[in-house]
């Protein structure tokens, strides 16, 4: 399926039936964006919305950014308003790619190094198509965690170790802005992908696409404009007050952006508020944004994997067993899948209606 045919429409769109709440909330986003400062200008991008529930299997911090926002009721990134130190040398690729994961899943970076990273040669030096980073927070580790994490990077050199971050799920937000201000500082591309650990990719398919891709505002991934807001449990959130959905955004299993959108976050870091859920929490920074968001139900990358489908990009909650599975049959057959299967339907977002209504599951959809 090309990409150019998953732009939102352009033209007019019907006057919205979601409540007056969500109007109000993107006016004062767009207001917000005055104080902040813009990315690099980028002529004709499209606007539209996004689409997913949120990463309730791996939040954001629940602490507060504030910023232009209005009263904050939380903490605001003060360790992000100077740069973080420059730890390795300074790295350049066509995609940079950051893995979260956590401290303790040595084995899942193993497997992803000798499988779908392999085959482009991702490791720690970058100067290629692709380069790759594994994200770990090290704050508050025991001296065993911690001599282990080095001697790993050690062996390879593409670990993005975070000092000052406590490795949680409650920090996955801080971590995200952590991470972007790494890359924006330490490393030259054109475009990220961000993915989790549990996650596999198809870096033969999803690189040749992005070249022929302007390299501007770009916003790629698996939609969600539904998605209703948390009031209680674990993954609550106590300091939403713009809308009762989340705003639109890319599910966190996977999802591309290009590097102005990157430096965009990383200079405004200070000012973001910290919402539980990461992805969503991205959806929101990003709202105010003159960016094409682009909807692919090629990334499968919601809280359970629709299936297997040739066409997927990028195939979210493998186990080892299944990267390794996926790996030597692409090896051996030049298939992903052993066989094709689904487990639930897609959608096609359908950017010409509010939010709440986007969404709409459906047969002959990947």
């Amino acid at each position: 399926m090309p990409l150019s045919l998953l732009l939102p429409r352009r033209g007019k769109l019907p006057r919205p039936r979601c409540a007056t709440l969500c109007a109000i909330c993107l006016i004062a986003l767009a207001a917000v964006s005055f104080y902040l400062k813009p990315c690099a200008p980028a002529p004709g991008g499209h606007d539209g919305a996004s689409a997913r529930e949120p990463r309730h299997a791996g939040a954001g911090g629940d602490d507060d950014g504030g910023g232009g926002c209005g009263k904050s009721r939380g903490e605001s990134a003060p360790h992000l308003q100077a740069p973080l130190p420059q730890s390795q040398p300074r790295v350049s690729a066509f995609l940079a790619v950051l893995v979260m994961t956590g401290p303790r899943y040595t084995e899942r970076r193993d497997i992803i190094r000798s499988t779908w990273l392999a085959e482009h040669g991702g490791g720690g030096g970058g100067g290629g198509d692709v380069m790759a980073r594994f994200a770990v927070g090290t704050h508050g580790l025991s001296a065993v965690e911690a001599r282990g994490l080095a001697e790993e990077q050690d062996r390879h050199g593409d670990l993005l170790l975070l000092p000052e971050l406590r490795d949680s799920y409650e920090n996955l937000t801080r971590k995200l802005l952590h991470m972007m201000a790494w890359l924006g500082q330490n490393a030259d591309f054109e475009f990220v992908l961000k993915v989790d650990d549990d996650s596999f990719v198809r870096l033969d398919a999803l690189v040749p696409e992005l070249r022929r891709q302007d390299a501007r505002r770009l916003y790629w991934g698996f939609f969600n404009g539904r998605a209703r807001v948390k009031g209680s449990g674990r993954w609550k959130e106590s300091d939403w007050v713009l809308c009762d959905h989340y705003l639109p955004y890319a599910l966190g299993g996977g999802y591309v952006l290009s590097a102005d959108l990157v430096r965009y976050v990383r200079d405004n870091a200070p000012m973001l508020k910290l919402f539980r859920s990461e992805d969503a929490a991205l959806g929101a920074w990003l709202a105010p944004v003159d960016l094409r968001r682009v909807h692919d139900p090629r990334f499968d990358t919601e809280f359970r994997s629709r299936g297997c489908s040739e066409q997927y990009l990028v195939t979210h909650k493998q186990s080892t067993e299944d990267m390794l599975e996926k790996q030597q049959s692409l090896r051996r057959h030049g298939r992903l899948c052993k066989r094709e299967f689904r487990t639930r339907l897609s959608y096609i977002y359908d950017w010409a209606v509010p939010p709440s209504q986007c969404c709409q599951r459906r047969e002959g959809i990947p």
